[in-house]
């Protein structure tokens, strides 16, 4: 089976597609391969390849492809707004195993929407119909996009749904803030089911999805086929099994404080290199442990104690007392 029909043959199901969202330098192979022994997500999105006229596909986010241990589909993400330059990647792209290319429109961070990349492109809608109509052609798996609701506005996804409409989009994923929001609070669930019921193709949820209740109450409120999860699922790795179990009507499995406090010793082997400097392999999996405030008692303590810490040691014994192991 190929990764398009393995992908179709997911969306098929009655079940919502599960997604693992790209996370520039978090959700790499190191990151992948951890994510399966804990049951894992259905479809991976690879971190986003950078496009621009010299631009060559990035090995180590490559490798993700090539080396896929997830036994699920691969959907390869670029960022760029140089129309030739991004045909020329998706045309290489797809010489490898890959269910689908990608086209960022959200990424919100400055140094991406700056250079008018990512969600910078927002802002620019004719430019965006010049992108799509071009990657249609170019892409034969599916062809699918990651965008924001707007730049600084909601109204931009208003103007937008017509042309992914217009240019056989695949399957949309819509992360439900707009750039200039960030990560803040307020994600808006009705404009993501607004657009979902003027799209012919599936659509994914983006967007504060951090337990199998907000699944399942997003999943109403919104008529999504699934749900693409970033944040909750670096400090939940049984989100997706967990969700899975919910919808399957059987008891949801809850990790104990021990078991979560392993899963961080296992994420710190996974994407840390041991031919590094210690002080380098901590600094590494703070980027993660970034993400875990949200599950702790005391959030803002943690993060403090957490960022100060020079050693695998300090940051274990943080982790432990926070945790309450």
């Amino acid at each position: 089976m190929s990764p398009v029909e393995h992908l179709d043959q997911l969306l098929a199901r009655p079940e919502p597609l599960l997604a693992l969202a790209p996370m520039q330098d978090i959700t790499d192979l190191g990151f992948w391969r951890l994510m399966t022994r804990y049951g894992g997500a259905d479809v991976y999105y690879t971190e986003y390849f950078r496009v621009h006229p010299d631009s060559h596909l990035e090995k180590d986010i490559l490798a993700s492809i090539t080396h896929n241990p997830t036994g699920q589909p691969v959907v390869a993400q670029m960022i760029g707004n140089d129309i030739h330059s991004l045909v020329r990647n998706a045309k290489e792209l797809q010489q490898h195993e890959v269910a689908a290319i990608d086209l960022n429109l959200g990424c919100p961070a400055p140094i991406v929407y700056k250079k008018c990349a990512g969600g910078g492109l927002l802002r620019d809608v004719p430019r965006i119909e010049g992108i799509l109509g071009a990657l249609r052609e170019a892409v034969t798996v599916k062809f699918t996009v990651k965008t924001r609701l707007g730049f600084d506005d909601t109204e931009t996804i208003d103007a937008l749904v017509p042309l992914f409409a217009k240019h056989g989009v695949d399957l949309v994923t819509i992360h439900g803030r707009t750039v200039t929001q960030m990560y803040r609070e307020g994600v808006r669930y009705d404009l993501i089911a607004k657009a979902k019921s003027n799209l012919p193709c599936p659509v994914l949820a983006n967007g504060n999805i951090g337990s199998h209740f907000d699944a399942e109450a997003v999943t109403k409120e919104t008529g999504v086929q699934g749900h693409m999860l970033g944040r909750g699922a670096i400090r939940n790795p049984w989100l997706f099994e967990q969700i899975r179990q919910h919808f399957r009507g059987e008891p949801v499995a809850q990790p104990t404080p021990a078991e979560r406090l392993a899963y961080i010793g296992e994420l710190y082997e996974a994407v840390t290199m041991p031919s590094t400097r210690e002080l380098d392999q901590v600094n590494r999996i703070k980027k993660h442990l970034n993400f875990f405030g949200e599950g702790m008692d005391d959030p803002p303590g943690f993060l403090n104690e957490m960022r100060r810490c020079t050693t695998r040691a300090g940051l274990m014994e943080v982790c432990s007392r926070h945790l309450k192991v």
